[in-house]
């Protein structure tokens, strides 16, 4: 009779330690909790992750554009290259990284590299190009990431060139073998369109100090500073408008260095 509404097969003294929830009383008095318990404390645990989780998204987001800000800015930047003024050694649609980052210790541009810089003056009006004409709520979109840093620019006030010859610097082509010459020495010019001459035309400057003579590797495409002689300073570019130096195409990965 003393174990009525006592478990069966319990003792008598594990049964009055037996709770309603199935937990136990520890020996010291405390309750350790049963099999539901803990599962229902796990449920609540994995909650307040998936809480704190989503929580943290936003902030992760911040650091992701303020790194690309401070990469845009300060360090490298894509372009998206919209004409074939540079083929073959950079083709319509390649992305190309831009070091940005050496110039701010003084570095210039020297002569053979590849520079992206802003429009002198008009110089696109020449240059065949085949951008997309987005709707615009697409284009305001991709405006806003390119200008955190999160989509190559395709801005139309860019161009891109290969410097030829920098300030102090006489260009003249053509001499006796059809070779553009640089302080009287012709150049070796492997990089130039299959086909294209080195120029079809004459000329003879002389760079301005802290300017560039560029010109576009496709020398039958390219309204470079040819085109330009009659214009003040003779067709050069400032080295103050140059963007950055083109180090290597990012995509796609097969066509190699800048």
């Amino acid at each position: 009779m003393g174990n009525r509404g006592k478990p069966r097969g319990v003792s008598s003294s594990a049964a009055e330690n037996l709770l309603p929830t199935g937990a136990r009383r520890a020996s010291g008095g405390a309750v350790r909790p049963g099999r539901a318990e803990r599962r229902k404390l796990q449920r609540k645990v994995k909650r307040r992750r998936r809480r704190s989780a989503v929580k943290e998204i936003p902030l992760l987001v911040g650091v992701a554009v303020l790194i690309a800000l401070v990469l845009k800015t300060f360090l490298l930047q894509a372009f998206v290259i919209p004409s074939g003024s540079m083929e073959n050694t950079i083709q319509i649609g390649d992305r190309v990284l831009v070091d940005k980052f050496t110039p701010w210790f003084g570095s210039k541009p020297q002569r053979g590299d590849v520079v992206v810089f802003k429009d002198p003056g008009n110089w696109l009006a020449g240059e065949k190009t085949t951008k997309k004409n987005d709707p615009v709520v697409v284009k305001q979109v991709k405006e806003g990431l390119v200008a955190i840093g999160l989509l190559p620019s395709d801005n139309d006030k860019d161009l891109i060139k290969r410097v030829v010859a920098v300030g102090g610097d006489t260009v003249k082509c053509c001499d006796a073998q059809g070779r553009v010459t640089v302080n009287g020495m012709p150049l070796s010019e492997p990089y130039i369109h299959p086909g294209n001459k080195p120029s079809a035309f004459d000329f003879s400057v002389t760079v301005p100090q802290g300017r560039l003579w560029v010109m576009g590797d496709h020398r039958a495409n390219s309204a470079d500073s040819r085109y330009h002689r009659t214009e003040q300073y003779g067709g050069t570019v400032s080295e103050d408008s140059v963007v950055g130096r083109a180090m290597v195409i990012a995509w796609p990965w097969a066509t190699g260095r800048a």
